[in-house]
Order: C-alpha cells, then structure tokens, then sequence
C-alpha cells in the first residue's frame, strides 16, 4: 500500500524539504502540498491524503483549526503535526483536536517518515521532545465528572488492555503481557478504540486520563 500524504506549511523551502525526505520512500506518496490551514482543508477534500503534515502557525486559517475541520469532515484522515513550538498549549489543542502525531521541525528525517507510517497504521507517535508536554497536559487535568463513557461496553480484558495503552504499550508488549499473539492483541486494541469511539492510541491515553483511570507515575 502507498500512504498519499499532504504537505501543509506556508514555508515553501519547508514543503520542499519534506517532500524530498518523503518521495525518498518507496511506500509514500506526497499528493499535493497547502501553504494555509484553507488550502489544507480543501485540498484534502479533493485529494484525499492518507496523512496530513500539518504546521500549526500559519496565515488565516491556523493549523489547528484546520485539523480540527479535517478531521470532523472525514475521521479516517491522519494528521501529523509538524511544527517548531514545543508549549505544553499546542500540544495539548492539536491532539484534542484529533491530531495523531506531534513531531518538532529539528527531528530527524526518519522520524518523520515513521511518524507518517505510524499515523497510517493507526497508531501514534510524539516527539521525544515533547512527550513531557504531552504528559503535564494531560496527566494534570482533574478527571470529569460522572462515569466514563462508554467504558461499560468493554470487557473485563478490554479494559485490561485501555489501561495498557494508557501506559504507552504497543501491541507487542500487549501480547506479551496478556500471553496471547500479537494478532490477538491488535483485535482487542481495535475493539476497545471502537467501543469508546475513540481515533488511535493517543486518543485513548487522553480518554484514560480525562477520565481518571490512570495517573501520572
């Protein structure tokens, strides 16, 4: 499968460089490219990108406010932050508004590509520069009132395992410690994120903590 990405900034040489590093790879596409969050929401209308690679401070419409209205015209699109600004402020505005991934412009070129493989797979990935960001963002909200949506849907296994992705497990680690397979594993992932509503793992971590299933260790 060829992942079809969309390239938005308002740096041209930042475009540039993007696609290079991406068109690099024999397993992604770069469809088209948006210097503004306006061309970023119309051009993934008519293109259709598996992933967006958004930059957040842009003229008009800002990047945030573009992955949000991507992402409540069509779910299934990924969209992959890219930005210079690392405050606990974006990153918690861009995930809340359905961003799967958060990378700083100075990471290196193959944890771009990985977070753009990851975003597809319909996991997540965070900077390693920003996950303490991601942490007090979220680990410090009090939890909402009132049950948790949803969570009386899931299984006593299922929720075993929401409280395995809310610490950061990948499937393999699920696996190992539920003694299944991994295939088996990735099926009660699926199941829980379906249960809750819930985008990628990312998004699951934040339902977890909003709720006060987990706290900050």
């Amino acid at each position: 499968m060829t992942i079809r990405v969309l390239l938005a900034d308002d740096e041209i040489m930042i475009r540039a460089g993007l696609r290079m590093v991406l068109e690099a790879e024999d397993d992604i596409e770069v469809v088209g490219e948006a210097a503004d969050g306006e061309r970023a929401v119309s051009a993934t209308r008519a293109l259709r990108p598996d992933v967006v690679l958004m930059d957040i401070r842009m003229p008009g419409t800002d990047g945030l406010v573009a992955t949000r209205r991507i992402v409540a015209a069509d779910p299934q699109v990924r969209i992959v932050v890219l930005t210079t600004f690392n405050e606990e402020a974006y990153v918690q505005e861009a995930l809340r508004a359905g961003a799967s991934g958060f990378l700083l412009k100075v990471a290196p070129p193959e944890r771009l590509v990985e977070a753009i493989r990851a975003a597809y797979r319909g996991e997540a990935l965070l900077d390693p520069l920003v996950t303490r960001a991601v942490i007090a963002a979220f680990a410090g909200i009090p939890p909402a009132a009132g049950p948790p949506p949803g969570l009386d849907r899931l299984t006593p296994r299922e929720d075993e395992v929401l409280h395995m992705l809310a610490r950061g497990l990948s499937n393999a680690e699920v696996a190992a410690e539920l003694v299944v397979s991994e295939a088996t594993a990735k099926t009660h992932v699926a199941r829980v994120l379906m249960k809750l509503g819930l985008r990628d793992r990312v998004h699951a971590v934040i339902y977890a903590y909003e709720h006060g299933l987990v706290g900050p260790r």
